[in-house]
């Protein structure tokens, strides 16, 4: 099976504020983006059991133009907060590199 690191050139998060996280999947051409960019693996769940946030909330926003996907999700604390690990939020991608995609 084909993972999120195969098919995107380039793979993001960072903060969307103090409460959210926004993680972009560019794809590496037209092709993918087509074949990846709706699949069930990227579901609301898939970021409830990696970064335990409620999977309702989850947003999923296709951007064609350019190829990629952003994704935001509420963060379990808020930045800054005395649980804090990744201030800016620039680690949190690397839990998706790993993912299969149907």
């Amino acid at each position: 099976m084909v993972k999120i690191r195969d098919v995107c050139r380039h793979v993001r998060s960072k903060n969307a504020g103090p409460f959210w996280v926004t993680v972009d999947l560019f794809f590496d051409g037209p092709e993918n983006y087509r074949a990846y960019h709706g699949n069930a693996s990227l579901s609301p769940d898939l970021f409830r059991d990696l970064f335990g946030t409620d999977p309702a909330l989850v947003k999923k926003i296709p951007v064609k133009d350019l190829n990629m996907v952003k994704i935001s999700y509420p963060r379990a604390t808020p930045q800054g907060g005395m649980e804090e690990r990744d201030m800016h939020s620039g680690q949190q991608y690397v839990r998706l590199l790993d993912i299969e995609l149907s």
